[in-house]
């Protein structure tokens, strides 16, 4: 005999294999030591050792930053760690395989608790996981549930090395004792080695006493019989050990059965059976006990480091394992006799086993969310100077009058207390998890994109408005297109010159238009719809809508190549996760399942107390009371189209009764001097970019007292989690401010006036306040006294106030030389007067911030400009251009300003007249008036 009670065993036949696995204990050659001094010759790992493992120590601090860095999900992450944990155990191990010629040296990695009761879902984890160890020595944990059985049988045969766990009763473990035998003999027959196919039997053995042990104390309390009471007291603390014994003798007997014999002489070796839950829990038992009572050839007994320690220091090696066999079937019998069955107990144990794993596992992951929930807290930072102190008081009332779980639980009452004024906000609030719905789908998309480009086609045109177009707009110029994909192109206008040009660009029998519209009635869709009908057949048609729509009618009807029905409790602004931005982003070649991850790493923070969109609305609810209520976007390069995405979120979700956010994008960035008291900066930085001189001119906003919240994305898809993010804080913006974030009624008023014109066939001449060859100017205000274009400029911006914004409303082409016009306007609108400035191409503008400039705040001064069109475009079935469309449209805008009586500007360019020529007019007559 040795002095070291632990190296006799393995010349009794029995390994020692460590239960329990930490980085730090193999980095630092703790586990070598015990390799080398102890003969510790395997380890195991389950959900439980590594919820201890990663939640309760800084081992993985660093590995799990780097992992929520690159938009790793919490299951990933516990994956990627618990692999490498696993991998580097197992090349610790290495020697010990080799030496042993593959029967000892084994690391286990168990597939989640989640899948106890899926065959299918465990076989194709526990392939996964063992090629992703990728080590001869890892052996995949498999529970011998009656589900886990056939997944057992088909790991063994596919050439896995299976750990098959929480086995508590002797029937259970006869079946996955015959198991490996019959996987043998399947590849035996097909003439493959089974030499190195190792398989261990995991038998638990103390939880049998823990629950036996409170049975017979429950006996107890309920007799007065000494006899009884004498009898139960006897059986304390024997049931676990007779139990594992009757199963070392059923083991003998299969494995010494002539069905594995053949088997062994092809090199074969048995399914060893492993005692597992061998610390005691129980203090009156002596610690060791489950050590020295099932000590026999061919076993295994997986030890927690105290019990390896406890051992080494006063254990007592001999063969027990079969001392007394007539003894442990009499405690079966004594047992049964007083009313307790070992059946009972092995069932309650193993449903409990499942239980604790998969609560185990659910407390690990979420220990990791709660770092991933930390991490995206950590990705916003603001210095908002003076109100500071109010916004953390607003955030506390918020938390305190629990906004976030309310929301979560869809409660309309967030944003309106009045029963009659919650029907449309209830059928809204799909967005909240329609990131995890659309996983579902991600296949399908990834088929439809593969067949898409089968059928050759060069061009994807997206003809939708609004929400349906902007976040496509979004994910194209930020995620790109993917290289062999079609080109993506953006249809979103009326206007007959776009329309054209978009045209010249397409090969149009090789393109596949997408028609988006919830409503399924957008009258700009469905013209874009019988514009391109005429030129290509139905199969070059998808559409996304809602279900039963005119739109899902009219594509079954005439044999479009797909339908895609998205959720109907869904806002056209809140659908960027949805179909309407997946379809598109699929067809471009973007990886769904990163875009969806980085979404739903973001709900999930937000669904925390303290969060980055609750944080971030309440921030804009809060400087709002104080008229800060101009929220304006900076951009990393790459990024700038989020700011249109955004900028229809916020001013449709918010202008309305009154009220509202502004939003501000695509304003170039000025020196602080030409700001006033009315912004909240919002700074998207792209880390990567070029962002040294956005970072300087940033910096001076602070430093000049501006309030700046920087919101930091890790990489573009970080665009998905913004997505979510931007979502949230508008619908928290809403509910601080008293509005319904969800409906958009002056958007409808405008699409209600334009039909009106359509159907008037001479609408009523209004009398112009100015003209002259080039020029044409209508007013909501009267004006006396103006002579020249500069003087209806500068007469017209004389009704500035404080906290005012300059609307342009521009109904011309979107092109880059109208572009550069009209940014010229806006830059002197806000050098006169410290205005906020918006800019928007009509019709486009129509479903973003046409509903802020009419349902707001009566605090903006909007120029419409309108221009003659060079030449025009038809709508086959209709009796009007898209011109005459366009030219409706802006008409009904104009009516809408005047009826909400907002202080307007409607300027009709002529022939004779340029875009660029009136922005000179408007800059010049804004200087002279210094």
């Amino acid at each position: 005999m040795s002095t070291n009670p632990l190296l006799d065993l393995k010349q009794l036949g029995q390994s020692i294999w460590l239960d329990s696995i930490r980085r730090s204990h193999i980095t630092s050659g703790g586990l070598k030591k015990l390799i080398d001094d102890d003969g510790v010759a395997g380890e195991t790992s389950n959900p439980n050792i590594f919820e201890k493992a990663i939640a309760g120590s800084h081992d993985y601090d660093d590995d799990v930053r780097d992992l929520i860095a690159a938009g790793k999900r919490a299951l990933e992450i516990y994956e990627t760690l618990a692999i490498k944990d696993v991998q580097t155990a197992c090349d610790v191990f290495r020697p010990v395989y080799d030496a042993t010629q593959g029967g000892d040296g084994f690391v286990s990695l168990e597939v989640s608790p989640k899948l106890a009761y899926d065959t299918a879902g465990t076989i194709a984890e526990a392939k996964r996981f063992f090629k992703a160890v990728n080590r001869p020595n890892v052996m995949i944990k498999i529970p011998g549930t009656p589900a886990g059985v056939p997944a057992v049988e088909e790991c063994l045969y596919s050439g896995l090395n299976v750990n098959v766990t929480l086995l508590f009763a002797v029937e259970a473990y006869e079946q996955v004792a015959w198991a490996y035998v019959r996987a043998l003999e399947r590849r035996a027959a097909e003439g493959k080695p089974i030499d190195r196919i190792a398989s261990v039997a995991s038998f638990f053995v103390s939880r049998i006493d823990t629950l036996g042990d409170k049975l017979l104390a429950d006996k107890m309390k309920a007799t007065t019989d000494p006899a009884l009471q004498a009898k139960l007291e006897a059986l304390g603390g024997k049931a676990a050990i007779a139990n594992a014994k009757l199963a070392y003798q059923l083991f003998k007997k299969i494995f010494g059965d002539a069905r594995f014999i053949a088997l062994k002489s092809k090199g074969a070796r048995v399914q060893r059976p492993l005692w597992a839950s061998t610390s005691t829990k129980n203090p009156n038992y002596p610690d060791v006990l489950y050590v020295e009572t099932l000590i026999g050839p061919d076993t295994i007994n997986t030890l927690p480091l105290e019990t390896i320690d406890a051992y080494r220091d006063h254990g007592k090696p001999r063969v027990t394992i079969e001392d007394a066999i007539p003894g442990a079937l009499r405690v079966l019998q004594d047992l049964s006799s007083v009313g307790i069955r070992m059946q009972a107990i092995t069932d309650q144990v193993l449903d409990e086993g499942v239980v604790k794993f998969d609560q185990a596992f659910d407390q690990l992951l979420g220990s990791i969310e709660a770092k991933i929930t930390a991490a995206a807290n950590a990705r916003h930072s603001a210095n908002l100077g003076k109100f500071a102190r109010e916004v953390d008081e607003a955030l506390r009332v918020a938390q305190n009058s629990k906004i976030v779980p309310r929301i979560w639980q869809k409660d309309p009452a967030v944003w309106k207390a009045k029963p009659a004024e919650q029907h449309e906000i209830v059928d809204r609030l799909g967005w909240l998890t329609v990131a995890t719905e659309m996983r579902k789908n991600i296949a399908d998309l990834r088929a439809f994109s593969d067949e898409v480009k089968r059928a050759g086609y060069k061009s994807v045109v997206l003809c939708g408005m609004g929400g349906s177009s902007l976040c496509v707009e979004t994910l194209r110029d930020t995620l790109g297109v993917a290289r062999g994909f079609p080109k993506m192109f953006v249809l979103d206008t009326t206007d007959p010159a776009t329309i054209r040009a978009l045209e010249r660009k397409l090969d149009v029998k090789r393109t596949l238009f997408i028609i988006a519209s919830k409503s399924g009635g957008t009258v700009e869709t469905s013209s874009h719809y019988k514009y391109f009908a005429k030129q290509v057949s139905a199969q070059s048609f998808v559409a996304i809508t809602d279900a039963g729509t005119s739109l899902d009618q009219l594509a079954q009807a005439q044999g479009f190549r797909h339908v895609f029905r998205n959720p109907a409790d869904i806002g056209g602004r809140y659908s960027a996760l949805s179909f309407f931005g997946l379809v598109p982003a699929a067809l471009m070649g973007i990886d769904l399942d990163r875009l969806l991850t980085r979404a739903e790493e973001m709900a999930r923070a937000c669904a925390s107390d303290a969060n980055p969109g609750l944080w971030l609305g309440v921030v804009w609810g809060a400087l709002a009371k104080h008229k800060r209520d101009k929220i304006t976007v900076i951009t990393s390069r790459g990024l700038e189209t989020f700011g249109a995405w955004a900028e229809q979120l916020i001013a449709e979700s918010t202008g309305k009764e009154g009220k509202g956010l502004t939003p501000v994008d695509g304003e170039p960035l000025a020196p602080s001097s030409q700001y006033g008291d009315d912004r909240v900066f919002v700074y998207l930085r792209l880390a990567g970019a070029k962002n040294a001189a956005l970072d300087r001119k940033v910096t001076a906003l602070e430093e000049a007292g501006q309030p700046v919240v920087r919101l930091h994305m890790r990489d573009v898809y970080d665009v998905g989690a913004e997505f979510f993010r931007w979502e949230f804080a508008t619908a928290v913006a809403g509910a601080q401010i008293g509005i319904n974030a969800f409906d958009q009624p002056n958007v409808q008023e405008s699409k209600d006036n334009t039909k009106r014109v359509l159907a008037t066939k001479k609408p009523k001449a209004e009398k112009p306040v100015w003209k002259n060859k080039q020029f044409e100017v209508f007013a909501t205000e009267k004006m006396s006294k103006v002579k020249t274009l500069r003087d209806v400029f500068r007469a017209f911006m004389a009704h500035a106030q404080p906290n005012d914004y300059f609307a342009l409303m521009a109904y011309v082409e979107r092109s880059p030389k109208n572009h550069r016009a009209l940014q010229a306007i806006r830059v002197g609108a806000r050098r006169a007067g410290k205005l906020a400035t918006t800019l928007g191409f009509g019709p486009r503008f129509l479903h973003s911030t046409g509903q802020l400039h009419k349902g707001g705040a009566n605090t903006v001064l909007g120029l419409q400009i309108v221009a003659d069109d060079a030449a025009d475009a038809k709508i086959p079935g209709e009796a009007y251009s898209f011109g005459a469309l366009k030219r409706a449209q802006a008409l009904g805008d104009w009516q809408a300003l005047q009826s909400h009586k907002r202080r307007a500007l409607r300027v009709r360019v002529k022939r004779g007249g340029s875009l660029a020529q009136l922005a000179k007019e408007f800059v010049n007559a804004l200087k002279e008036r210094k």
